[in-house]
């Protein structure tokens, strides 16, 4: 019995610092986008360099998931709570890999670029941030009915994206001489439009650990 209660502590803390990481990457994306909207070069600097604690958080989950495989050999549900747990924490890291992005492409336009910010890429930004709550919010329910609302969520992402390309697209026709600038907007609203992309992707491992069973929910 002593065995099984210190592996749910242990599982239990695994679970934690998922939604420890999963916190700080709703704070990284805002940051980052902020950083965009207000040319602040040395905010998005600071983005760039707090990707590190993310990438370490990471590292920790998967090290104390394998380390609870090899050590205890658990089967059937708790096996899939472990493997859904390393997938969760991949995802998150790359959300952290698209928010640091954002903050690049700030650093890339610099403090006087002279452009107006597209609005979409903060619209898109709010639902990213309501798709990555969702998405642990289900995980951490285990409720699969939450899970799937993240696909309808996704296409929304998409749809916004997709406008936003165009209208940049248009723009770089009547001003040639920004095609730069305006592609680095392009880049970001792909990067968030990624985000979205990725918590579908927990909202499947949800699926997976609920049912056992493997789901798209990108399509």
């Amino acid at each position: 019995m002593v065995g099984r209660e210190q592996f749910q502590e242990e599982l239990n803390h695994v679970e934690e610092v998922i939604i420890e990481m999963a916190e700080k990457t709703i704070e990284q994306l805002n940051n980052a986008v902020d950083a965009l909207y207000k040319s602040n070069v040395e905010k998005a600097e600071k983005v760039v360099k707090d990707d590190k604690a993310l990438d370490h958080l990471d590292f920790q989950i998967n090290e104390e998931s394998i380390l609870l495989i090899a050590r205890q050999q658990p089967v059937a549900t708790d096996l899939r709570r472990l493997i859904v747990a390393i997938r969760i924490s991949s995802d998150l890291e790359r959300m952290a890999d698209n928010a640091k992005n954002i903050a690049k492409s700030t650093i890339h336009l610099g403090a006087d670029h002279g452009i107006q910010i597209h609005a979409s890429i903060e619209e898109m930004r709010q639902v990213a941030v309501k798709m990555i709550e969702l998405a642990i919010k289900s995980y951490k329910g285990e409720d699969i009915t939450l899970a799937r609302k993240l696909a309808e969520l996704d296409d929304v992402l998409d749809n916004m994206y997709s406008t936003m390309l165009r209208e940049l697209l248009e723009e770089t026709a009547t001003n040639p001489q920004k095609i730069q600038h305006i592609m680095q907007m392009a880049f970001s609203g792909r990067y968030v439009e990624r985000i979205g992309d990725h918590t579908t992707n927990i909202g499947e491992d949800v699926l997976y650990l609920v049912k056992g069973e493997s789901a798209d929910l990108n399509n």
